[in-house]
């Protein structure tokens, strides 16, 4: 048996920051040395950051990106690092790929999403990502070309196979014929996968299922960090060849995983050089790549590296996602501080939490802008919010700025009934007040809307939509409480005791638009209007299904009736964090001009 130590860094890096993160890069494999690995294995795109969407289309971006190698080929003296990045196809060179296959993809303009192999100071080989996926969030066949070799990294004598993330979800994929026809003993797998509620148990089913059946050790090295609307939540992964999971990764947090693999002696015949390959294999896209290594014996005496982290609920991992997406979205725009709108109600109020977990109290600016509907009640609640969470609250009423647009329009709106026209002033002006906060003093304004308001237009275009990013944009009513709730009575790694005033749980929700208003005026029941809008947007299921489901058919009919007309709103509102595995914006794209709605 040999021992070999592998080293996964779930790093954070910045799209576009080709300089921030070769440092982080380099950085990390002096750590990995440090700690006595022989392979260190980082994130997919870990070089350019993912995704880096059009930025990909700028032949200058890539050619920078190329300019990072030498400096990361340096850094890899004594260990073989292997790093996500991009690659030109036409600067491509070395036997991993065929030379029919250089011809043919040196006249496309298409980039690679590759796996760049490091050692003793110089560039070893590359793995091309194969599968492209292009669902969801994701556009890779509008950006990348599809790799086909399929390198196997002989570490001495440990064979080591290399594939990229969505790769290693296909059964008969790359993993598949690097074992088969390459016999790789190990795999490793970079990642850039976004959360979404669910994925960590999807993700660790999957891996075990890939070592078992190919009878391999499989790590799952993914990206941590926030990057707009995404959040990747790390939990990278180590199975051993039974399928069991032998180490994870820290969630939401930067880490360096070791773990020591026991890899059994195999007499392979074909590990010396490139030439050595059969007609199957050749056709497989097999090529050995030789990489001299001296391992260590295994020494009873000696414990070996490998610690499992301790796996979340549900409501803990979705409130550190959004609490990790708050912070990276501010640190990497560069906004130290944020303002929100406090309304005494408890999207707010958990909105308010998130950005003091996030940033810290003294960054947060909370505003109460109290109009002639607003209750005392929604003012002591307010008040006693920021006391507890330690922020400041300004108080800036609104009734004089309101009265003074109602004259100016008088004229224009006589014998006119008052309506939701007069409602809507009231957010405007709230959003204005926000924005010049904003502008004055550079504070990012964090908007306060939740799933279920934003998928009905249950929301004022210009008023409480007004801002720069949009918290709990994908976080459904119901689930509000439910995190709030939960923070409330938390005593978890992290966090410190503080909590949302009891009454802001309890009370019926209104936006104190006019007197005596509550949501459920305009809206159904919340538990029943979220069911509704779980199963249309995010399980797309027909009407017909979900009134067999039993709920009342006028109810989803204008459910789904006000989902499609706010199509509109949905287009201008703020980005706002991924949680559910189908949000609004990149998951799901309607058009606004738009006739078709299903019928019963």
């Amino acid at each position: 048996m040999m021992r070999l130590r592998l080293a996964m860094v779930q790093m954070n890096p910045v799209v576009g920051d080709l300089e921030g993160n070769t440092r982080a890069i380099c950085r990390w494999i002096r750590e990995a040395k440090k700690a006595k690995a022989d392979v260190v294995v980082f994130p997919e795109l870990a070089v350019s950051g993912y995704p880096p969407e059009d930025l990909l289309l700028m032949p200058q971006f890539l050619g920078d990106i190329h300019g990072k190698q030498n400096r990361i080929a340096k850094a890899s003296h004594g260990i073989m690092a292997v790093v996500g990045s991009v690659a030109d196809p036409q600067k491509l060179q070395g036997a991993t790929m065929a030379k029919s296959e250089r011809m043919e993809q040196s006249v496309r303009l298409k980039p690679l999403n590759v796996a760049w192999v490091f050692a003793d100071g110089r560039v070893e080989g590359v793995f091309a990502k194969h599968k492209l996926p292009n669902y969801g969030v994701f556009d890779e066949q509008r950006y990348f070309q599809e790799g086909k070799t399929n390198p196997i990294f002989c570490l001495g004598s440990v064979r080591i196979g290399i594939n990229i993330c969505e790769d290693i979800w296909f059964a008969d994929g790359p993993a598949r014929t690097q074992v088969k026809y390459g016999g790789a003993q190990v795999i490793l797998n970079l990642n850039a996968s976004p959360y979404h509620v669910g994925k960590t148990h999807i993700r660790q089913r999957m891996l075990a299922a890939r070592a078992k059946e190919h009878g391999v050790f499989v790590s799952y090295t993914n990206m941590v960090g926030g990057q707009d609307e995404l959040v990747f939540d790390g939990n990278s992964l180590m199975f051993d060849p039974r399928g069991q999971l032998i180490a994870r990764a820290k969630a939401f947090e930067e880490d360096l995983l070791l773990t020591d693999l026991q890899i059994p002696h195999v007499d392979h015949h074909h590990h010396k050089g490139l030439s050595t390959v059969t007609s199957s294999q050749k056709k497989a896209g097999i090529a050995f790549l030789h990489i001299p290594w001296q391992p260590l014996p295994i020494n009873p005496q000696v414990s070996s590296v490998g610690t499992i982290a301790s796996s979340m609920a549900e409501t803990e991992e979705i409130y550190r996602a959004l609490v990790l997406g708050v912070r990276d979205y501010a640190r990497k725009n560069s906004f130290s501080s944020v303002v929100i709108g406090i309304s005494g109600g408890i999207d707010s109020a958990l909105t308010a939490l998130i950005a003091r977990d996030a940033l810290g109290a003294s960054s947060v600016l909370g505003v109460m802008m109290p109009s002639p509907y607003t209750s005392s009640a929604s003012r002591q609640d307010s008040k006693a919010l920021a006391k507890r969470l330690g922020i400041t609250l300004l108080n800036l009423p609104i009734t004089g700025l309101f009265k003074a647009f109602l004259r100016q329009l008088r004229p224009l709106f006589v014998d006119r009934p008052v309506d939701t026209t007069e409602e809507n002033l009231q957010a405007r002006i709230r959003g204005t007040l926000l924005m010049a906060l904003s502008n004055k003093f550079g504070h990012l304004v964090l908007t306060t809307g939740n799933k279920s308001e934003m998928s009905v237009g249950y929301a004022t275009l210009y008023g409480d939509m007004a801002g720069g990013f949009a918290v709990i944009k994908d976080i459904p009513k119901m689930q509000v409480y439910q995190l709030a709730r939960w923070r409330s009575h938390v005593q978890a790694a992290g966090f410190d005791e503080v909590s949302i005033p009891e009454r802001i749980h309890s009370r019926a929700p209104s936006a104190e638009l006019k007197a005596n208003q509550t949501d459920q005026d305009s809206l159904p029941p919340y538990p029943q209007l979220d069911a509704i809008l779980h199963a249309y947007v995010e399980k797309n299921h027909p009407k017909s299904r979900i009134v067999q489901a039993g709920y009342p058919v006028r109810a989803v009919q204008k459910v789904i009736r006000l989902v499609e007309q706010s199509e509109y709103k949905r287009r201008q509102a703020p980005i706002g964090i991924k949680i559910t595995s189908r949000a609004f914006g990149k998951d799901r794209r309607m058009p606004i001009t738009n006739r078709y709605l299903p019928k019963i």
